[in-house]
């Protein structure tokens, strides 16, 4: 038989799914997979189920329904004074997942070098791979994170195609300063790189933290590609609806890889989405201040119980060490028995490198219940409470 796509062929399953699935076998908690246990504002649901009904229902708009397009222009005018042309700068795709694949697919070409910081979300590597890209990697470490801008300039080269910037970081919860942001942008200009950017928890920012989009930084207006996800500023994640923002020269090629993809994305669910945009500024205050509630409550519970909780500045994560519990073995190993003996799933935080990685790290997802945050906290201190008196 002749082979198939090695980018896809024997790769592993996603750290998600085989987490979840374990989760599942063994009736465990599961703060492992990023998204709310409970929907999103009841007032853009409805408006998705009266869209639906009301019709039509037939093929919308390939670049996306008017409305929803000029609601996102709309909101980067007045959350980051960016002007945005909704007709030619507004691209609607079924998810930022689809946006990025449609990204890389339009503008790498085989060979083209993309600079990537990690910890990564694990769909970047094998999507860059796909389009013929070749992924430098840039790290960072907890407990600081911290971004070494001498050690990203050195992954840059004339075969910069881009560089690939998650802001809020998934998993490291990291906010890049405008400092950061800046000594990128000087990069991408320097060597004529664009910059992608998935910005898809933008509005979950913690502590008096901004978003600062690259897109408003020097230089950048013209060679930044920013995506946005509904799913995360609505606790919709099960919707897929994403949008980005280019300029024309970018965006065109952008949505010739999408009309090939899915070609649009259903009309109802853009209308509700839309609509959401135009929500008051309480709404977008209030779900980043009930998230970082939770992220306090499970961060306060998880050092109550031993471990060391890495600084959180947004997103639905927190990153915890667990050396100090001296549990032994892998984070990947931890995951697993945390699961099968203390019923509660956190990811292993290794998951998210390309090679080595730190290896006591594990990740837990906030964005749940506070019974359900409280239930886990409760499983996790009689499992260590064990553990202790099993070595004492």
């Amino acid at each position: 038989m002749k082979p198939t796509n090695p980018v896809y062929t024997g790769l592993p399953t996603t750290i998600f799914e085989v987490m979840s699935r374990l989760a599942i076998e063994h009736g465990s908690i599961n703060l492992g997979q990023g998204f709310p246990d409970v929907d999103g504002p009841e007032d853009v649901r409805r408006m998705a189920a009266e869209a639906l009904i009301a019709g039509p229902n037939q093929y919308p708009p390939m670049m996306g329904v008017p409305a929803l397009r000029q609601a996102v222009a709309h909101a980067n005018k007045r959350f980051y004074d960016l002007d945005i042309d909704w007709k030619t700068e507004v691209l609607v795709t079924s998810g930022a997942t689809e946006a990025l694949s449609d990204v890389f697919t339009s503008l790498i070409e085989p060979g083209d070098e993309v600079v990537m910081i990690e910890p990564l979300y694990d769909c970047y590597v094998p999507l860059v791979r796909r389009a013929g890209g070749i992924p430098k990697m840039v790290r960072v470490t907890p407990p600081l994170w911290k971004l070494d801008l001498d050690q990203l300039a050195a992954a840059f080269s004339d075969k910069t195609k881009a560089v690939l910037l998650n802001n809020p970081m998934n998993p490291a919860a990291k906010v890049f300063t405008r400092d950061e942001l800046s000594g990128i942008a000087e990069l991408c200009v320097r060597f004529d790189a664009y910059a992608i950017c998935d910005e898809v928890y933008e509005h979950i920012i913690f502590d008096d933290r901004a978003h600062i989009p690259l897109m408003t930084l020097p230089g950048m207006r013209e060679r930044t590609v920013r995506i946005g996800s509904a799913g995360k500023t609505f606790s919709l994640t099960g919707w897929k609806v994403g949008y980005v923002t280019a300029t024309p020269r970018l965006l065109d090629p952008i949505a010739k890889a999408h009309q090939f993809t899915t070609f649009t994305t259903p009309a109802a669910l853009q209308s509700a989405v839309a609509f959401g945009l135009a929500k008051e500024d309480g709404y977008y205050a209030g779900l980043a201040g009930d998230l970082a509630r939770k992220r306090d409550r499970l961060a306060s519970g998880l050092e109550r119980l031993g471990f060391e909780v890495v600084p959180c500045g947004g997103t639905y994560f927190v990153t915890a060490d667990t050396a100090p519990l001296g549990l032994g073995g892998s984070d990947v190993e931890i995951c697993q028995r945390m699961t099968v003996e203390a019923g509660v799933t956190a990811v292993p935080v290794s998951a998210f490198y390309v090679g080595d990685a730190p290896r006591t790290f594990v990740r837990f997802c906030f964005s749940k219940q506070d019974s359900i945050l409280d239930a886990a906290l409760e499983r996790l201190g009689n499992w260590i409470d064990k553990k202790v008196k099993a070595v004492a």
